[in-house]
């Protein structure tokens, strides 16, 4: 699950390999300006964030063309990214069931243990049914509190997992808490992952209640957003049609992370904001 950033102290224990450098940003989450990054400390800057219409925009004067079929043209029509975490979980195929339904593609950024270990048939459907998978690694650790080393220990075995259920490795990934830093990147960037933080929450890991994760849905989302929800609480998966009826009256097209990002391509090490 992916939850608004708190502070820690200081750890304790060995840690092996080289430890990571700071500064270290973090995705502070507010329920009325979704995600910005804070400097944690020092004064440098976090290198590499782009917005999804920035991308977008570079790709189309470097020639890039949208590949056309039956994938909407986020230039054109009003998008909003629809993405999950921390899954899959028990209550996952019945979001299928809807997502099915109402035709809706969605992001789906997997946790490994107890997840993808565990539900191996539910990521080979996401797949089959053409949602897009991507990696919010092993065991939810927050990222620039670890070496390089045990970052990449942290993603490799959902890579592989998502590899060998679907044929398909992830090309992105989503840092526990949106914790994020230039170290962090560089070891995505080593690994061909791209980072994906958001702008809509409705803190559904704090709430059973779902009226109030739709409206808090609703009242957040706007055109070139991502929209951040958890499958596996309980007040999430019944709140989805009612989210998906009410963006579509107001006039936007659902979509996966990839599609909002088109025609550019993921970069692997980019840190995509809206």
């Amino acid at each position: 699950m992916t939850r608004p950033p708190k502070r820690h102290g200081k750890r304790h224990g060995k840690r092996h390999g080289k430890r990571l450098r700071k500064p270290v940003f973090r995705a502070a989450v507010t329920l009325t300006t979704g995600v910005a990054l804070f400097l944690v400390g020092g004064c440098a800057t976090l290198h590499g964030v782009k917005a999804p219409h920035d991308a977008r925009e570079a790709a189309e004067e470097s020639g890039a063309r949208q590949s056309g079929g039956d994938s909407p043209d986020c230039t054109v029509v009003k998008c909003v990214a629809l993405t999950f975490d921390g899954g899959p979980s028990e209550p996952t195929p019945k979001l299928l069931d809807i997502l099915k339904e109402k035709k809706v593609h969605a992001t789906f950024f997997l946790q490994g243990k107890g997840h993808t270990d565990t539900y191996p048939d539910t990521v080979l459907r996401m797949a089959g049914e053409g949602h897009e998978i991507a990696n919010h690694t092993w065991s939810h650790k927050v990222l620039t509190e670890l070496s390089a080393e045990e970052i990449e220990a942290e993603m490799k075995p959902v890579q592989d997992d998502v590899r060998r259920i679907t044929g398909r490795a992830p090309v992105l990934m989503r840092p526990p808490q949106g914790r994020t830093s230039d170290d962090v990147s560089a070891v995505m960037k080593k690994l061909g992952l791209a980072q994906v933080l958001w702008s809509v929450t409705a803190k559904d890991y704090a709430t059973t209640d779902t009226a109030l994760i739709t409206r808090r849905v609703l009242d957040q989302t706007r055109r070139d957003g991502i929209i951040l929800l958890h499958d596996r609480y309980k007040g999430t998966v019944p709140a989805v049609p009612g989210i998906i009826d009410s963006l579509r009256r107001r006039g936007y097209t659902i979509v996966t992370v990839s599609q909002l990002l088109a025609p550019a391509s993921p970069e692997p090490g980019t840190i995509y904001r809206p």
